[in-house]
């Protein structure tokens, strides 16, 4: 069951619907479409001499969602009022982003307004609004929607409340330097997801290579590459950002707070990961300088519907 829509504008104004009470913002939900599974476009090839035909590809347009709402007065303001705040929140060609709470899942969406048609002249004024969303899949909003899963680094342990009972142990551990070169991910969502891989160096470290364990696939920064762009190879201080997430894939250097491009410090036959639902074996390890690195990958969970 849906409890309630939000709307977040591009200027950040936020506007909550309520289905159960509907009077707190004067915006009656009484219809929304597209919040389900996509139809796909699957593309085959018909074969002359015999039945059927052969796969070649598929894939899922862009998400149409279509809101009906009514409009009613609640307080000081008037239908015309809460109608022209429609305008507002939902303004034409201008990003909005849309978080739909259920039950049991939080979806989280971008889209863009391609219309808002009021009808003003009936009894029960209302409108139909249409968003386009390029990116097909919800994201998970709620508190969990963002999974971070460390191999090597500092690992938080400090935690409210606490009581340290004596005064000459130490009791209390603030945190714990963790070293792990392979690593579980289990991953909940609907569709395969990209990720985001923080690779930090405290040392110098030669020729990285990152492992989809169960998949086989590899990705690898060259760092004889890195060092012909750059100057220098990956040495104490360097952060490199990798996203395989679609539609923001790249490759980013943070070195004395300046960030580069370094995609053409990748090799060629490199793979950019996605995660696969179930669960997901990540390793890596370097030619030289393993232990120098602080690893960790972040991703968030996608649902084909709310």
């Amino acid at each position: 069951m849906i409890h309630n829509v939000k709307i977040i504008n591009y200027t950040g104004d936020e506007l909550v619907m309520d289905l159960r009470n509907p009077e707190k913002s004067g915006f009656l939900i009484y219809n929304i479409t597209g919040i389900g599974p996509e139809k796909a476009d699957i593309r085959t090839t018909d074969i002359v001499t015999s039945d059927g035909g052969i796969y070649n590809s598929s894939r899922l347009p862009s998400r149409n969602i279509v809101l009906s709402l009514r409009f009613f007065a609640h307080g000081e303001k008037t239908v015309e009022e809460i109608r022209h705040e429609s305008y507002k929140f939902f303004p034409i060609k201008k990003p909005l982003t849309l978080i739909i709470e259920t039950d049991n899942r939080i979806g989280e969406i971008v889209g863009y307004v391609e219309s808002n048609e009021p009808v003003i002249f009936t009894s029960e004024v209302h409108t139909s609004i249409s968003l386009i969303c390029p990116y097909p899949f919800f994201y998970d909003g709620g508190p969990n929607g963002l999974n971070v899963t460390t191999f090597s680094g500092v690992y938080s342990m400090f935690e409210f409340p606490f009581s340290n009972e004596s005064l000459a142990n130490r009791e209390i551990i603030m945190g714990s330097i963790l070293f792990r070169s392979e690593e579980l991910i289990t991953y909940s969502g609907d569709s395969e997801v990209g990720i985001t891989m923080y690779i930090d160096a405290i040392g110098e470290v030669r020729h990285l290579t990152i492992y989809n364990v169960k998949t086989r696939e590899r990705f690898i920064i060259d760092t004889d590459k890195l060092a012909r762009l750059t100057g220098k190879g990956m040495i104490a201080g360097d952060s490199i950002i990798v996203s395989t997430v679609t539609g923001n894939k790249s490759v980013t250097l943070l070195r004395n707070g300046v960030y580069t491009n370094i995609l053409n410090a990748i090799s060629r036959d490199s793979d950019w990961f996605r995660l696969s639902k179930g669960d997901n074996i990540f390793a890596f390890e370097a030619e030289y300088g393993t232990t120098n690195l602080y690893f960790r990958i972040e991703n968030r969970t996608v649902y084909e519907g709310v």
